[in-house]
C-alpha cells in the first residue's frame, strides 16, 4: 500500500465459510458508495456471493468500513433498485435470486450512453452546448412525474 492511502475494511464469513472482504480506499476519486457498489457486485459476479446469502446490516458494514450510515445506505439502497440485494425488513438484506444477471446491466452507463446520444443530436440540429445545459437545468429541476 502506497505511504498516505487510506483503507477501510470489513471482513465476514459467508454461509460455507468463505470469505468476503470489502476495502474502500478514502483517496480514490470514485465516491465511496459507488466502490461499495462495484466490489459487492465483483463478489456477486465472481460467484462468491450467492443468491440468499445475507449482508452485514447497513449499521455493522458502516461501522467496519468506517463511513457514514448514510453512504452504505446509498449503496444498499442502488444495489437494491437494480435488484442485486433484496431487502427483507427486520430479517435483514441478501443477496437477490437474480443478481448475478442483474450485474451485468449498468444503469448509470446506460444513462451517459443514452444523454450522450441525444447530446449529439441536439448538436447536429444546432443547439449550443450552453443550451443543452441551460435546458437539462430546466428540465432536470422539474418534478417527477407520477408513476
Amino acid at each position: 500500500m502506497p505511504i498516505g492511502q487510506l483503507y477501510h475494511g470489513y471482513r465476514w464469513d459467508i454461509e460455507d465459510g468463505s470469505p468476503v472482504e470489502i476495502t474502500i480506499d478514502i483517496d480514490n476519486p470514485v465516491p465511496q458508495f459507488e466502490q461499495l457498489i462495484e466490489q459487492v457486485k465483483a463478489a456477486v459476479t465472481a460467484g462468491v456471493l450467492k443468491p440468499g446469502e445475507a449482508l452485514p446490516s447497513i449499521r455493522q458494514l458502516a461501522n467496519d468500513l468506517e463511513l457514514n450510515s448514510k453512504t452504505v445506505a446509498k449503496a444498499y439502497r442502488l444495489l437494491e433498485r437494480d435488484s442485486v440485494i433484496e431487502s427483507k425488513g427486520y430479517r435483514g438484506t441478501y443477496v437477490h435470486p437474480r443478481a448475478k444477471a442483474n450485474c451485468r446491466f449498468n444503469l448509470q452507463e446506460w444513462t451517459q450512453r443514452k444523454l450522450a446520444e441525444a447530446i449529439s443530436e441536439l448538436r447536429e440540429a444546432g443547439v449550443t452546448d450552453s443550451e443543452v445545459r441551460n435546458a437539462f437545468a430546466s428540465v432536470i429541476s422539474r418534478p417527477a412525474p407520477e408513476k
